[in-house]
C-alpha cells in the first residue's frame, strides 16, 4: 500500500525525465517531421498548383539556404556584403553631415559671443551638447540608413526565418532556444529592443538565457567603434576598396567570437544558473516573396533608423555636457576627468587599454555613441567633445598615445563584449524585475570583457609579437 503511495507520489519532473530516457531525445522532432512529410505527400496527391516553377524555386533554394553545408557560409557571406556595403557608403554621408554640424557651430559661438554669454554656458551647451549631438547624429546616421533598410529587405523577402532554422540546432546544443537567434538578429540595431523581442520566447528559463546573452552582439552605436578600429589598424596595409573588404571582413570576425560568446555563456548557464531541458517548437518557413522595395526602405529608415537616433541623442546629449564639465572642473592643475584616468590607468593597462578607453567606456554607459568622442576629447584635452573629420589625424593621435594593434584589437574586444547600456539595462530591469537579474546582466558580459582582454593581452605579450 505504502509503496503504492509512492508511486502515486511521483513528480511529474521525475516522470518526464523517465519517459525521456526511454526514447531517442529527438522523438518529437521524428514525429513532426512524419506529419509534415505526410501531409506534403498528400498535398500532393490532391492540390494543383498553377504555378509549379515558384513551388518549385522555393524548395531549391531551401536546399541551399538552409543545408547544413552551405547554410552558414551563406549567411556569413550575406552579413559581409551588408557590411562592406555599409562601410563603403557611409563615409561620404558622415562627412557632409560633421561639416554641417561643424558650420552650424560657428554660427552659434558667433551669437554666443555676439550675446556677450559667460564661457561656461557655450561650453555646456555648444563644446558639450551640441558638439555631442553632432557626433551622434554623423556617426550613426548614415550607417543605419544603409544598414537597417538592407537587414528590413532581407526579412520581407523572407530569409531571416532561414537564419532561424540554421542557428536553430546550434542554440538548441547551447540549451537555449531557437527564437533566440531572431531577438539576437534584432541586437544588431538595438540591444534595448532586442531585449523587448524576447517576449516571443514562452518559457521564462530560456527567455532569461536570451536576455543575460542579448549584449554580446554588437548594436549600432557600437559599429562606429568596431569599423573605426578595423580600418585604422587591422587593415591599415591596404588601399581603396581592399581596405573596406579587409574591415567588413574584420568586423564580422567580431560579430562571429559574438555569436560563439552567446553559445558558450548560454551552454555555461543552461548547466548552472538556468538548468532545464531545452522546449521544442515548430518553425514554419513562410515562402520567399519579392518586397516592397521603396516602402521597406523608407519604413525602416524612419521606423527603425530615427526611432534609434532619437533614443542616442536624448542619452547622449546630458552625457556630453557631464564630460565637459569633467574635463573643465579642475583640482589645482589637473581636471576631474584627468583624476579619474589616472586612478584607471593601471588598470587598463593590464587588459591592453589605458585609462583614458576604460573612462571613454565608463563615461559612455548611457550610450554607446558617444565613447569615440568622449575618447578623443580626452586625449585631446581640449575640455570639448571632438569631431571626427579625418580619419589620419584620429589614427595619429591615437599612435602618439601610445596604441599599437593590440589596443586596437583589445579596444574592439571590450566594445563587443562589455556591459550593456544604460538604456538596455533599464529595459532588462523592466522585463525581469529583478535587481539580481539586472546586475547578471550587466555582471557577466563586463567580466568576460576583463577576462578575455587581459587573456590576449598576455598571449600577445608572451609570444613577443609587440
Amino acid at each position: 500500500m505504502e509503496s503504492h503511495s509512492a508511486s502515486k507520489a511521483l513528480p511529474l519532473d521525475y516522470i518526464i525525465q523517465h519517459a525521456q530516457t526511454l526514447s531517442k531525445e529527438d522523438i518529437r522532432d521524428d514525429i513532426v517531421g512524419d506529419i509534415y512529410r505526410t501531409s506534403a505527400s498528400i498535398c500532393k496527391e490532391s492540390v494543383q498548383y498553377t504555378n509549379t516553377d515558384k513551388l518549385y524555386r522555393s524548395e531549391k533554394l531551401d536546399k541551399i539556404f538552409t543545408s547544413p553545408i552551405w547554410g552558414f557560409p551563406i549567411m556569413l557571406g550575406i552579413l559581409s556584403i551588408i557590411f562592406y556595403l555599409t562601410i563603403a557608403g557611409a563615409n561620404v554621408p558622415s562627412d557632409m553631415i560633421a561639416e554641417f554640424f561643424g558650420w552650424a557651430e560657428g554660427y552659434l559661438t558667433s551669437w554666443f559671443q555676439a550675446a556677450h554669454a559667460p564661457e561656461w554656458l557655450h561650453g555646456i551647451l555648444i563644446l558639450g551638447l551640441f558638439r555631442g549631438i553632432g557626433a551622434v547624429i554623423s556617426v550613426m546616421l548614415p550607417p543605419m540608413a544603409i544598414f537597417f533598410p538592407m537587414f528590413a529587405l532581407l526579412e520581407n523577402y523572407g530569409y531571416l526565418p532561414r537564419v532561424a532554422f540554421n542557428m536553430d540546432r546550434l542554440f538548441k546544443r547551447s540549451g537555449a532556444h531557437g527564437k533566440q537567434s531572431l531577438t539576437m538578429a534584432m541586437g544588431f540595431g538595438c540591444n534595448a529592443a532586442a531585449i523587448m523581442s524576447t517576449r516571443i520566447i514562452e518559457s521564462p528559463r530560456e527567455r532569461m538565457l536570451a536576455i543575460l546573452t542579448n549584449n554580446f552582439v554588437p548594436c549600432n552605436g557600437r559599429w562606429p567603434m568596431l569599423i573605426l578600429m578595423a580600418s585604422l589598424f587591422m587593415a591599415a596595409g591596404y588601399t581603396g576598396s581592399m581596405q573596406t573588404l579587409v574591415t567588413a571582413g574584420v568586423v564580422v570576425g567580431m560579430v562571429v567570437i559574438g555569436v560563439i560568446m552567446t553559445l558558450t555563456v548560454s551552454w555555461v548557464l543552461s548547466k548552472t544558473a538556468l538548468k532545464g531541458v531545452p522546449t521544442h517548437y515548430t518553425l514554419e518557413l513562410p515562402p520567399y516573396r519579392k518586397p516592397k522595395v521603396w516602402n521597406t526602405i523608407v519604413r525602416a529608415t524612419l521606423d527603425k533608423s530615427i526611432y534609434v537616433l532619437k533614443r542616442a541623442i536624448v542619452v547622449a546629449a546630458p552625457a556630453a555636457a557631464l564630460t565637459w564639465l569633467l574635463a573643465n572642473i579642475f583640482i589645482g592643475d589637473t581636471s576631474l576627468l584627468m583624476y579619474f584616468v589616472n586612478f584607471l590607468d593601471p588598470f587598463a593597462k593590464m587588459l591592453g587599454l589605458d585609462g583614458f578607453i576604460l573612462a571613454a567606456f565608463i563615461l559612455g554607459l548611457p550610450a554607446n555613441e558617444i565613447v569615440i568622442p568622449i575618447l578623443l576629447m580626452s586625449y585631446l584635452s581640449t575640455g570639448a567633445l571632438t569631431e571626427i573629420d579625418d580619419f589620419n589625424q584620429i589614427k595619429n593621435l591615437f599612435l602618439e598615445n601610445g596604441w599599437t594593434w593590440l589596443t586596437a584589437l583589445n579596444t574592439m574586444l571590450f566594445s563587443l563584449l562589455h556591459f550593456p547600456c544604460g538604456t538596455t539595462l533599464v529595459n532588462i530591469y523592466k522585463e525581469t524585475k529583478s535587481t539580481k537579474w539586472t546586475f547578471l546582466s550587466f555582471a557577466i558580459p563586463t567580466v568576460i570583457a576583463i577576462v578575455v582582454t587581459f587573456l590576449s593581452t598576455q598571449l600577445v605579450h608572451w609570444l613577443g609579437l609587440v
